[in-house]
């Protein structure tokens, strides 16, 4: 079978792998589609994510959705052909938590997760004609949601869990700081929680646009002479830019909430941060998700519309030139898809 795998750096190969077998309690998907993410990205130009560097050839993708090809033994509750997507993570160990961070199992510390190499061997991902994956890992599809927008259930819960983060937002002004695919599925999230209004910020005029048909009722271009609105009271952070903390700080209210949801550098950076002191202000971070991936299907099957933030696909044998389209800020991109069987 064909799956899309980084070697090293700049190394990107359509190779040919073996077809997998379900072991008892497993199953063998037909993988129909896969979102490309920031940490793919990362693996394709950098050969590391974070602090996961690869040591050995790793099939990329977590965002995936497609349908039950095979049973392992003991599998009850799917039938083959049935419509899924994959939660990516498996906790490794015992998974007991301490008390203080019972259900949270996002920070469990050991945690294997599709297409990732922070573990040697490396955990492959869903980036394949066909995945082999634990059938407690699946999720099925509701009815009207098919498996394209089934594979953006993974990034929609990053996005659910950074709106449950701040509490109930039923009323609340909001402003969300970098329109990206995280971004703007923050938007959508913020609307279907009740938010009642969204403002958007980014640098890009295409990303912007994107932000407005997720349901943000403003937007401002701060590289064209736009500035982030005064006093917000909650304030989505999800460029992951340390350059830009001061001015989102400065946006926030007195005593307001500041949920950091883009992903920030490892490294030292500067970045003026003085008004989280002088303002009290509460900056909470979010990290993946626990089990919103399920509440995310649910709100697909309510009717919420996601489908804009999809710009691009892609069939498996031009996985480098999404890979490029997806990189390049100038595409007008955001979520890029690929067809994988």
């Amino acid at each position: 079978m064909k799956a899309v795998v980084v070697h090293a750096a700049n190394d990107l190969r359509i190779d040919e792998r073996p077809e997998p077998v379900a072991g008892p309690g497993e199953v063998v998907l037909d993988v129909e589609w896969g979102g490309i993410c920031g940490s793919d990205l990362s693996y394709w130009k950098h050969g590391a994510s974070g602090t996961a560097t690869l040591k050995s050839p790793l099939i990329l993708g977590h965002e995936v959705a497609g349908r039950v090809a095979r049973l392992g033994a003991g599998v009850k509750g799917f039938d083959v052909g049935q419509p899924v997507t994959v939660h990516p993570a498996e906790l490794v160990g015992d998974g007991i938590m301490p008390e203080r961070l019972a259900g949270r199992t996002n920070l469990y510390p050991h945690v294997r997760y599709f297409g990732s190499a922070a573990f040697d061997p490396h955990t492959d991902g869903g980036f394949s004609e066909r995945k082999r994956v634990r059938a407690s890992q699946l999720r099925s599809l509701p009815n009207g949601v098919d498996t394209l927008r089934g594979a953006l259930a993974e990034p929609l819960a990053v996005a659910m869990h950074a709106v449950s983060r701040a509490g109930s937002l039923k009323g609340r002004d909001v402003l969300v700081n970098g329109a990206g695919p995280i971004g703007s599925l923050v938007i959508a999230a913020a609307r279907y929680a009740g938010a009642r209004t969204v403002v958007a910020a980014d640098i890009s005029e295409a990303s912007l646009r994107i932000a407005k048909a997720m349901g943000a009722d403003e937007v401002s271009n701060v590289a064209s002479g736009g500035s982030l609105p005064d006093d917000v009271e909650l304030v989505f952070e999800a460029s992951g830019v340390p350059g830009v903390l001061g001015r989102v700080l400065r946006a926030t209210a007195r005593g307001g909430t500041v949920v950091q949801v883009g992903n920030l550098p490892g490294a030292p950076s500067p970045s003026a941060i003085g008004d989280l002191v002088t303002r009290e202000i509460t900056w909470i971070g979010s990290y993946r998700f626990v089990d919103e991936i399920s509440d995310a299907l649910v709100a697909m099957a309510n009717g919420l519309d996601i489908s804009p933030v999809i710009t691009h696909k892609f069939g498996i044998d031009q996985a480098a030139e999404a890979m490029s389209v997806s990189a390049d800020p100038t595409s007008g991109s955001s979520k890029v898809m690929l067809r994988l069987s």
